[in-house]
């Protein structure tokens, strides 16, 4: 037996892997992982993966990175944890100063929590709360773009719009309104991205304008829907949302878990249109993928509204135990750091025209739709019939051929239904990234080679999103 066979057996014996139908894991074979170093994973029996989807999109500066590595080291001889509520410490108030320094003006308090769907929950109660407490009582309800997704806790299922997430756990959900989404895949012939994303922005307005007494905040993923497929839209969509927001008096949430610090090519997404949340999420990249850690940016006014004496009642009465944890703020210190020391957004300009090149030779592939890319994310959407842009059906697992293909060839490519795509860390080299996609051409022509037979039943949903 071999030592991922070994370790295979162990695992299946006692763990529930998540986003997973582990009956799948019958034909489908486990990959246990010894190690890993920069880009690189390798198993037990020491074969290589090129991690091309930063592991859950968290990982940018490649594992055992050697600086992050020593400020955790030198952190945990210090200390390791100690409770937020009346104590603080040295790495999460030097953390708090570079995030306010770092994000758009305005975003003067910082508010932590343990990963990205408890951030959410965090700007959502926070929102809500806050209207509250300034007398607004009505306004209670989040306006929130289809095909989103903002997490897996309830309160973030119900401001997520992808069914494979949503739809078993309706009965448990708020009551939120959603608008079309800008998502520029959608955009007639001919036209824009900026047009498309302008023209889309209608519903919204409609929306606002109708119901903008009740509604508490609108939450998005800015420029880039992640679970949804990668989609991807206009900065202006964002800077007219910003505008309405203000106009209508509602606040506005920016989910940057997934795309914040430096992967559509600014630090924060938000840049792009010039504007400033009245909340900012932020995680997964926020440690380089090393801890959990979340972090909810607000402004001064949000947080003087909870300002008050004891027995008012007007606190955030909110935590988590690992709240704000000290080897945490110390790898997101180390992050914060490789980012201003290595001129990092403007390297990525480099690596993220060498993903456009070495992939461009795909938008005339006859079954991929469209190459698509936002600085450091690049997706190519595989399709039945390209005129039409007719999605295969979900059932026949075309992804999970790609993904098959890529760790045969040493590549981790965690397609999204059918939709493969680069997520890389930013440590990645050019010839690596031709590396990818080689890969991922010869994968495509795999997946889309042959059709497959597959029953449908009655009135299944056409679409679906292996998730990321």
């Amino acid at each position: 037996m071999s030592l991922n066979d070994h370790w295979m057996q162990r695992d299946l014996a006692v763990l529930w892997h998540p986003c997973t139908q582990m009956k799948d894991h019958e034909q489908l074979p486990l990959v246990p992982i010894k190690r890993g170093e920069g880009v690189w994973l390798e198993d037990f029996d020491g074969k290589r993966y090129l991690d091309a989807v930063s592991s859950w999109w968290v990982n940018v500066f490649g594992h055992a990175n050697p600086r992050i590595n020593q400020r955790i080291k030198d952190q945990v001889d210090q200390l390791e944890h100690v409770i937020l509520a009346g104590f603080s410490h040295a790495p999460v108030v030097e953390l708090s100063e570079r995030l306010v320094k770092l994000t758009p003006a305005g975003l003067d308090r910082v508010f932590y929590a343990d990963n990205g769907s408890s951030c959410i929950e965090v700007a959502l109660k926070m929102s809500f709360h806050y209207w509250l407490n300034v007398g607004q009582p009505a306004k209670k309800r989040f306006v929130t773009l289809s095909n989103s997704y903002h997490g897996e806790t309830v309160a973030a299922m119900s401001v997520g719009d992808v069914a494979l997430f949503t739809d078993t756990y309706k009965a448990l959900l708020l009551d939120t309104l959603k608008v079309p989404s800008p998502d520029c895949f959608h955009r007639p012939a001919g036209m824009g991205w900026e047009e498309h994303s302008r023209a889309m922005f209608a519903h919204m307005e409609q929306c606002l304008a109708e119901h903008h007494r009740e509604v508490a905040a609108v939450i998005v993923e800015p420029l880039i829907q992640g679970a949804g497929g990668m989609r991807m839209y206009h900065p202006i969509y964002l800077k007219l949302l910003r505008e309405a927001c203000d106009r209508y008096g509602v606040h506005l949430i920016h989910d940057e878990i997934a795309v914040g610090f430096g992967r559509t090519g600014t630090m924060f997404a938000c840049e792009q249109a010039g504007i400033r949340p009245d909340f900012l999420c932020l995680s997964k990249a926020l440690t380089g993928g090393y801890l959990p850690l979340a972090a909810c940016l607000t402004t001064d006014t949000v947080y003087q509204a909870f300002y008050d004496d004891y027995s008012t009642l007007r606190a955030f009465l909110h935590s988590h135990s690992y709240t704000g944890n000290p080897l945490a703020c110390a790898a997101a210190l180390a992050t914060l750091d490789i980012f201003e020391q290595d001129d990092v957004i403007e390297a990525n300009k480099r690596l993220s025209a060498r993903m456009a090149s070495a992939t461009a030779h795909l938008a005339d592939h006859p079954h991929v739709a469209e190459v698509r890319q936002t600085g450091m994310a690049l997706a190519v959407e595989m399709v039945q019939d390209k005129a039409s842009k007719t999605a295969y059906p979900w059932q026949e697992r075309r992804g999970l051929k790609v993904f098959q293909h890529a760790l045969s060839r040493g590549a981790l490519l965690r397609p999204l239904g059918s939709v493969v795509y680069f997520l890389p860390p930013y440590v990645i080299t050019q010839d690596e990234i031709d590396f990818l996609a080689e890969v991922a051409s010869e994968g495509i022509d795999i997946a889309t080679r042959d059709a497959v037979s597959v029953a449908v039943p009655r009135g299944a949903r056409t679409e679906f999103r292996d998730p990321g």
